[in-house]
């Protein structure tokens, strides 16, 4: 499948079976999230893969939906500020580097047939609590991880003329 096929392909799943991931599929996300570019390649993040069974009520005290913990995991991607790029201007790129992390797992697992859907809203001091994150370390995505139990639906996009500018504004 090409690159754009693929992107076309993922959509926001919010329904899971129960049926576990393998683990060479797992490796096979983690590592799309190894390769991904970060700003001068720094890495600024950690992964921290929740096994949902029997973590099903802590896990909905950081985000709140049934279909969160479906899954048989979630991922939640944790950006390192200390050691982050930062332009010259002081503008800290960690949550760029951990939007392309993410990005880069969400097209793995789409590509070998898993679900994901990205999410930022949730109870971050709740997840620190229940991930025991040290003080340096802050929650920004997670993701649950599963085989869908749902069907795509219609994408609906802007169109370029509405997101797209030449030479300025």
């Amino acid at each position: 499948m090409g690159i754009y096929d693929l992107i076309n392909k993922r959509y926001s799943v919010r329904a899971y079976k129960s049926d576990e991931v393998e683990e060479n599929k797992l490796s096979y996300v983690l590592n799309a999230a190894r390769l991904a570019p970060t700003a001068s390649n720094q890495q600024p993040f950690q992964i921290i893969v929740i096994h949902t069974k029997n973590r099903m009520q802590e896990l909905l005290t950081i985000y709140n939906k049934e279909w969160f913990i479906q899954a048989p995991m979630v991922l939640c991607v944790c950006g390192l500020p200390a050691i982050a790029w930062a332009r010259r201007d002081g503008r800290l790129y960690l949550d760029v580097d951990v939007g392309i992390v993410m990005d880069h797992m969400i097209l793995a697992a789409s590509e070998i047939g898993l679900g994901t859907c990205f999410i930022a809203a949730f109870n971050a001091m709740n997840a620190r609590q229940v991930l025991l994150l040290p003080e340096d370390v802050e929650p920004i995505l997670f993701t649950p991880l599963g085989y869908p139990d749902d069907v795509p639906g219609i994408k609906v996009r802007k169109s370029l003329d509405e997101l797209v500018r030449y030479e300025h504004w």
